[in-house]
């Protein structure tokens, strides 16, 4: 039973919110690993296995939390993730040392994995079937929206009030989401008696395991660079703290902009789309390698790159939607643990890659990755294509 229509759009924009946070959250060492690193005393590499380990522990959780949940009321299991949002949060910013700076990490994995598994499955609940796109793109502005404010925030919030005291800005606001879910949710209790598709079902099917394969290569790609963006702002660029920023945010604007945009491509040019955006960030990769020492061109490459990286996931979700319209829950899990296991890897590699040979082997293991993104896209367009041949001469 779907919520009245008043509480019902309360709900969704508290969702909003949460989204917000989360991302805001999961994303906050990129614009801080300078000074995280030097407090804690470990290498770049080693912050940025912040991001590895949220996403590792982010995976684990979108595998297992909806069977482990079974008919548990999904309004407790949000809140409860919105919970432990603040704890980790709380961990982080008060973290004595590296260990501990990673479990309140580890934390904030839980609760991603959590959220996303059950966001798109509960908006669905929420609202009337033909306002779902409407809530969908409503939820995903709380994720666009962190990536504008999010990085360039925490770089000027870390240089007033140090890394800590941006991590304690968060709380706050996850605080505010707790509360309006928890006055605007309603209860939402599993009583079907619908068996979901298992995840091996699900990947038995080509155009669903290629199209999971395209959307890891992806991420795995931009996060690869996208971690260790700072680093190579203040190494090759030379941008100070009000530069770096600037630069941030002319990144995350121009990601808010396309994911209002890219509503219109993805009607009638969706594999089109999730195609050439891989391939457009490959070689917006290799140019920063080439013209990173200005500050102009670094920043109409980062702006493109934002347009880009942020509106992909919004194609993405938009696949998922077409090509599993009856397993909302399972396959946004799936997704979600591909996603985070491509970011783990991604920042790990990254990580890895950069400490033994700075930023140049960074971004073009990330442009390696992106191309081959852009390839499996291409077979999953037309495995797509295939099952809907196939479906279509059944149905006759």
């Amino acid at each position: 039973m779907r919520a009245q229509n008043t509480s019902a759009w309360g709900a969704v924009l508290a969702m909003s919110l949460g989204a917000f946070a989360l991302v805001a959250s999961e994303f906050m060492p990129v614009s801080l690993l300078t000074p995280i690193a030097a407090d804690l005393q470990i290498t770049e590499g080693q912050a940025g296995q912040a991001i590895a380990i949220s996403g590792a522990f982010a995976l684990l959780t979108s595998l297992f939390i909806s069977g482990m949940a079974g008919k548990m009321d999904r309004k407790i299991l949000l809140l409860a993730m919105s919970m432990l949002m603040i704890v980790s949060g709380t961990v982080v910013a008060f973290a004595p040392n590296y260990l501990v700076f990673m479990v309140g990490r580890a934390l904030i994995g839980v609760a991603i994995g959590g959220f996303w598994s059950l966001s798109a499955a509960t908006v669905m609940r929420l609202v009337e079937p033909a306002k779902i796109p409407r809530a969908l793109a409503i939820l995903n502005g709380g994720n666009a929206l962190a990536t504008v404010i999010a990085a360039p925030a925490g770089s000027f919030l870390g240089s007033l009030i140090g890394w800590r005291g941006a991590f304690l800005c968060v709380i706050p606001v996850a605080l505010i989401a707790f509360v309006w879910k928890l006055a605007t949710l309603p209860p939402m209790h599993n009583d079907t008696n619908t068996r979901p598709a298992s995840l091996p079902a699900l990947l038995k099917r080509p155009e669903v395991a290629l199209g999971m394969v395209a959307v890891s290569l992806f991420f795995m790609g931009q996060f690869a660079l996208f971690t260790y963006l700072r680093p190579f702002l203040e190494t090759a660029t030379h941008a100070s703290v009000s530069t770096l920023s600037l630069l941030l945010l002319v990144l995350g604007v121009a990601g808010f902009a396309g994911t209002a945009l890219i509503g219109g491509l993805l009607g009638n040019h969706l594999y089109r789309t999730l195609v050439a955006i891989p391939l457009l960030m490959a070689a917006i990769a290799l140019a920063l390698m080439t013209f990173g020492a200005s500050v102009a061109a670094t920043a109409v490459l980062l702006a493109l790159w934002g347009l880009l990286a942020t509106s992909a996931p919004v194609g993405w979700w938009t696949w998922l939607a077409r090509t599993l319209p009856h397993d909302a829950e399972a396959g946004g899990g799936l997704m979600v643990a591909v996603v985070q296991l491509a970011i783990m890897l991604g920042a790990m590699v990254g990580g890895l890659v950069f400490d033994a040979g700075g930023y140049r082997g960074t971004f073009e293991l990330a442009a390696v990755v992106l191309v081959a993104a852009s390839g499996v896209s291409l077979l999953a367009a037309r495995a797509g294509a295939q099952a809907s041949v196939a479906l279509a001469t059944t149905h006759k």
